[in-house]
């Protein structure tokens, strides 16, 4: 019997892979690194053929680990990151390389969409103007014509990948909705591309690809590909989602209200609302779609700042360094506020809302400050982040009763950090054990559109299991009150420093 469900997820750093069964247990998976192409400063993309074909080898791999035959998978989904794009040619095949999210070259392009139609773009499709679909769409209609001219539809990723899977051409090919609030161009909450945005900027309607759901089946697997990796042809495959779309499905956020701290590279704070409403005040939250119509995933996050972590720990820590249970148990013994120590976790410039030009810093030093001091204070700054997020959130959502604050991720594990951030926003935390939130998302949109699941709820919570909750300290949280707002005092001196507004 065909029940068995690959997830993929093409991500920044690699291609990943998992094979799960109808109960969602993980049966085998497989990884191969990405080729980041970096010629000189700004520029970062990959080559289309790359791409898929570590779709091809991470999905032969898939069944060679499981000892499955190609036949016994029903269906297939996979996510991609999601603020880069690549065009198609009227065939399907690659028309342009992938311009990757961490590609900057279209700066120039950045500067005229926001100055232009920066508050209507924030309107229509949610999200702010960045190094994202627009400003790159621009840049090659304007800096690279002839190039411009070959590319029949502008795809994700993943996109041209399932094109690819089932033959699809250009008039087939998909843009999953969870990506309208970085295209630029599309009308987030009609689930189409906006005439206005299109029309301002000189876009030709017909590049872009049908705005589709992610469950849809978009195709199903060819002869080619079916000889290529050790599967079947006719296999179904769902159009897929960005990958912290993904992430966020797999996560098990399904409840309104419900805020989700994804405690990683990067740190993330999501919340679940069933309305959407653009954040043109602040310019901090971004509207994204959940892969579920109708849900939205309102979401903020520090570029980096997971890695904050790891970088006080490797250099400052000792040789070898302190293990992170050493440092812990030092900063327990520091007071909530670090003693009027303030930490600005912002390495690389704040992401949301825009402040490109802000570098990272402690402020407060004090000849009493020591490592545990310098340790908590990390962790302290990231929550004032996040505080300033959840804010913003409040002032979207007036009527949400936010209680809980939901944790995965590497960081997750950390009790002490937990109780950090329970104390800084007033919220009880419960962190979760989870596997790859993205595969497993990815697998259960795939099985939902194939038919083998009602909806994504049931398979989801299969996959999560709750590891420890922590009650908010009230005396702590109101000492942290009054330090969070010192934090956005400081952060907005520290960026005027650097020539920021």
């Amino acid at each position: 019997m065909s029940d068995l469900l690959i997830g993929i997820d093409i991500g920044t750093q690699g291609t990943k892979a998992g094979l799960f069964n109808p109960d969602m247990i993980l049966l085998s998976e497989a990884f191969e690194a990405s080729r980041l192409i970096r010629r000189e400063t700004g520029t970062v993309w990959q080559e289309a053929d790359d791409i898929y074909g570590s779709v091809i080898r991470v999905i032969r791999e898939l069944l060679e680990k499981a000892r499955v035959k190609g036949g016994d998978v029903a269906a297939i989904g996979l996510d991609s990151q999601m603020a880069g794009i690549m065009g198609i040619d009227a065939k399907g095949e690659a028309a342009t390389y992938y311009d990757s999210w961490l590609d900057t070259r279209c700066k120039k392009q950045v500067q005229v969409m926001r100055s232009r139609a920066g508050k209507r773009i924030m309107q229509i499709c949610g999200g702010p103007v960045s190094f994202t679909h627009g400003p790159k769409i621009l840049r090659w209609k304007e800096e690279e014509p002839e190039t411009f001219k070959k590319i029949a539809k502008f795809v994700l990723p993943h996109g041209y990948v399932v094109g690819k899977i089932c033959g699809l051409d250009a008039e087939h090919a998909t843009f999953d909705y969870t990506h309208c609030h970085f295209s630029g161009f599309a009308d987030n909450l009609r689930k189409t591309w906006s005439d206005e945005l299109l029309a301002a900027f000189g876009i030709p309607r017909e590049k872009m690809a049908r705005i589709v759901s992610p469950f849809e089946i978009a195709g199903r697997t060819t002869a080619d590909f079916a000889a290529l990796t050790g599967l079947v042809t006719g296999i179904p495959v769902a159009a897929g989602a960005g990958d912290t779309a993904a992430s966020v499905l797999g996560a098990g956020l399904f409840e309104k209200d419900s805020i989700l701290d994804v405690a990683g590279t990067a740190s993330v704070l999501c919340a679940l609302a069933d309305s959407y409403a653009p954040d043109t005040a602040h310019e901090t939250m971004t509207m994204m779609r959940s892969p579920e119509d109708g849900k939205w995933y309102p979401l903020a996050y520090i570029n980096g700042g997971g890695l904050t972590i790891r970088w006080f720990r490797d250099n400052f820590s000792g040789n070898p360094p302190a293990s992170y249970a050493e440092l812990e148990e030092e900063a327990a013994g520091v007071a909530p506020g670090s003693e009027g120590l303030i930490f600005i976790p912002h390495f690389a410039g704040r992401v949301l809302p825009a402040m490109p030009n802000l570098k990272g810093s402690f402020s407060g030093l004090d000849l009493k400050h020591g490592r545990a001091h310098l340790f908590r204070a990390v962790m302290e700054g990231i929550a004032y982040e996040y505080s300033f997020y959840l804010s913003v959130l409040r002032d979207l959502y007036p009527g949400s009763a936010y209680t809980r604050l939901s944790s995965i991720g590497g960081g997750s594990k950390s009790d002490f950090f937990n109780t950090i951030k329970a104390d800084v926003l007033g919220l009880d935390t419960v962190s979760f054990i989870a596997g790859d939130t993205a595969l497993a998302g990815s697998a259960v949109i795939a099985g939902c559109g194939a038919g083998l699941f009602k909806d994504p709820k049931e398979p989801v919570l299969k996959t999560i299991r709750e590891r420890k909750r922590i009650h908010s300290n009230p005396a702590a949280h109101e000492i942290y009150k009054t330090i969070a707002k010192r934090y956005l005092k400081t952060l907005k001196i520290q960026n005027s420093l650097y020539g920021g507004e």
